[in-house]
């Protein structure tokens, strides 16, 4: 733990270090030259987002793209610093807690029913066009969580002023957004799937299940028969989609029809955490066959994360978060697992932390992609290595 701990507290300083400001993989049209190059056209701004988050080389300055606040990037590290006060026990984190706090609720998406946040880019992708700030299903699913953390951790921050946050009624307020602005396919009776945004029909099972999640985690606290009734029926719907092998496509429409490693470990995680807060062993084989899938096709013997489950490169540093995100949560059905994530942290830590304290974004066969992302890479290593010391405290 010696090492998983200097590593954390060498990413925290870089990261601070930013201001917690950074690039995105995904945010060229942040740039007004390539913005201008896009002539309003999707697929073009496609094709400048996808040339900028394979290049190797950060042409992010030239093209006069700015670090930024990421919304979701926020809420990672206000789950990651309320896990650092766990171990440090120091005023400092809750200081950084109480800002991401205040920054997300003086931050959300306005024009909808509830609480709801989406990125600091335009994003263009492969089934729709979401500008700058759209709301999503995935960011305020784990900024929703984000909240619930203080929530459940209210007892040990009492003394910081952390009520004035009210994050049970934040992570409520969600809810409403998930149920009254997005759209959901119920082509089953007792099932639904939640979309990715408010204005697509992009139906995606992790992003399903992470509201899934929200609304359970929220139903156990509020007791809300109608939040229970939405989780149960979304979880339903995947569950039903599961594949012989184990496995879940990454979605159900013929664009989506891959399977990856860390889009499976949030199916996993958010359907572990459903049944245990809906009370329920329905999806226990789903959940079984799944793990036993997830970790029998994803990883080598020296702990290196495949990115897809036929191809190892690039591996990619969400792959390793994610990873260890997963076993830290089977750890109880799997006496295995804790060893497997102190030894996908240390590949991580040997193989994709820099010098100075960031990881890079990729490695490939043949080269590595050193950008350092503060969102994908940055903000999700710092959560999985301080959920790794955690779990080695308690």
């Amino acid at each position: 733990m010696g090492m998983i701990r200097e590593a954390r507290q060498r990413l925290e300083r870089w990261i601070e270090g930013e201001n917690f400001q950074g690039w995105d993989p995904f945010d060229a049209l942040n740039s007004p030259i390539l913005r201008a190059l896009t002539f309003h056209n999707r697929r073009i701004g496609q094709l400048w987002v996808q040339l900028l988050k394979k290049s190797p080389i950060n042409l992010r300055p030239i093209l006069l793209i700015q670090k930024g606040y990421n919304p979701k990037g926020i809420g990672l590290f206000l789950a990651s610093y309320l896990r650092i006060f766990m171990v440090q026990n120091d005023e400092a984190s809750l200081q950084h807690v109480r800002y991401f706090g205040d920054w997300l609720i003086a931050n959300k998406s306005t024009g909808y029913h509830g609480a709801c946040w989406g990125y600091n880019f335009d994003w263009p992708n492969r089934g729709f066009f979401a500008p700058r700030g759209t709301p999503s299903s995935v960011s305020t699913a784990f900024n929703a969580l984000a909240f619930l953390d203080i929530h459940s951790m209210r007892d040990e921050v009492k003394s910081a002023s952390l009520e004035k946050i009210q994050p049970l009624a934040i992570a409520r307020s969600a809810c409403d957004f998930f149920l009254e602005d997005l759209h959901s396919e119920s082509s089953t009776k007792g099932e639904i799937c939640f979309s990715y945004t408010p204005l697509d029909f992009r139906y995606i099972h992790n992003a399903n299940l992470l509201v899934a999640r929200v609304l359970a985690e929220v139903s156990a606290l509020t007791r809300e028969g109608l939040l229970e009734e939405k989780s149960l029926a979304a979880a339903h719907y995947t569950v039903r989609h599961q594949r012989p092998d184990g496995s879940w496509w990454y979605g159900e429409q013929s664009i989506d029809q891959w399977i990856d490693n860390f889009h499976t470990g949030y199916v996993l995680t958010a359907l572990q955490k459903i049944a245990f807060c809906l009370r329920t062993n329905e999806f226990h084989t789903a959940i079984e066959k799944g793990y036993t899938y997830w970790k029998d096709t994803f990883f080598l013997e020296d702990g290196t994360p495949k990115y897809y489950a036929n191809k190892i490169w690039p591996v990619d540093i969400h792959a390793v978060a994610q990873a260890i995100l997963t076993f830290l949560a089977f750890k109880d059905q799997d006496n295995k697992a804790v060893t497997q994530a102190i030894k996908i942290a240390e590949w991580g830590i040997t193989n994709m932390q820099t010098k100075h304290g960031y990881f890079i974004y990729q490695k490939d066969r043949y080269y590595r992609n050193k950008i350092p992302f503060m969102r994908w890479s940055q903000a999700w290593m710092l959560r999985a290595l301080v959920e790794l010391e955690v779990a080695g405290i308690l």
